[in-house]
């Protein structure tokens, strides 16, 4: 690839990077074929998923973009799942047995010309949720596996534990893991909530988070039934157990709280909300929080208070 050639490339998948985040930017978390069809890109007309291959690679470039991988419910095999090496990357799988097969050589160009691509990720309900921009940085061909580096990622929905964990090589596989499943989970979830917040109804979706009710660091699945979309405010007062939601989907605020004395916001920020039933609930019920969940970590709020 010459360096004109190079930065054709690059122009083509900075354009896309910066289509996405204008669309996420609108409150777009979940993304179709047809969305990513005909885009004008760098004085390009592209598209950005593939239609039934996992590997992409337009006509128009040398190297892939994008790769896919389908979503699957809780007990089928995932691609991706268990994916970690000790190293904490991932792996993404060739495609067939042939090295040499030409989507296989198209992510090996991009790997050899380090451009980023985008990782397509099946959301649970249908659609794709986007992460970019990823890197290849290796080639494992006896295992058929190219070697994915998502630190790059920006993941401003997540609060990591404590960094001198990561010196153990296990808490970087499970951080890696969950790192991969946060972004197709915020869609889901933001998507079943119709991007409102489910205590205020707020809508401003760079304001609003995929809450877990069961936490990921202790094992909850990414999965709606187990989610919750949450303002930044309202998150933040639920992880530290000044605001409970019971199995009846109604709001309890810690009695200590209760009792303050502080400005409008402590007042009509967290104090009203107090005996009000959720304002936003999925549409289908098999989407909305599941009552076991909830009644656990109403059990913990308790406690706390």
């Amino acid at each position: 690839m010459t360096p004109a050639e190079r930065l054709r490339e690059l122009a083509i998948r900075h354009a896309a990077f910066t289509w996405l985040d204008r669309q996420r930017a609108a409150g777009k978390e979940t993304f179709t074929q047809e969305d990513t069809t005909g885009l004008q890109l760098a004085g390009e007309t592209i598209r950005l998923m593939p239609t039934q291959q996992g590997i992409w690679k337009p006509g128009q470039l040398a190297a892939a973009p994008a790769v896919r991988t389908v979503y699957r419910p809780d007990g089928a095999d995932r691609p991706y799942d268990d994916a970690v090496g000790t190293d904490g990357f991932y792996r993404y799988k060739m495609r067939g047995d042939d090295p040499n097969h030409f989507e296989n050589r198209a992510l090996r160009e991009a790997m050899i010309e380090r451009l980023p691509l985008i990782w397509w990720l099946g959301v649970q309900g249908g659609g794709y949720s986007a992460l970019y921009p990823i890197f290849l940085v290796g080639e494992e061909r006896p295992d058929l596996q190219f070697v994915v580096d998502i630190d790059a990622v920006p993941q401003p929905d997540i609060v990591w534990p404590s960094v001198e964990l990561e010196l153990d090589p296990s808490y970087r596989q499970q951080l890696t893991k969950i790192r991969l499943h946060q972004r197709p989970f915020r869609a889901a979830v933001l998507r079943a909530y119709k991007t409102s917040c489910a205590v205020c109804s707020f809508r401003h979706s760079d304001l609003l988070d995929a809450a877990h009710i069961h936490e990921d660091s202790t094992g909850g699945r990414p999965v709606i039934t187990n989610g919750l979309t949450l303002c930044k405010m309202h998150h933040a007062a639920y992880d530290r157990q000044i605001l409970g939601i019971t199995p009846d989907y109604e709001v309890r605020i810690n009695s200590d709280v209760l009792a303050e004395v502080d400005g409008p916001m402590l007042r009509h920020g967290i104090q009203e909300f107090h005996g009000q039933q959720l304002m936003v609930l999925p549409e289908r019920r098999t989407q909305r929080p599941d009552r076991l969940l909830l009644d656990q970590r109403y059990q913990a709020f308790l406690t706390a208070g």
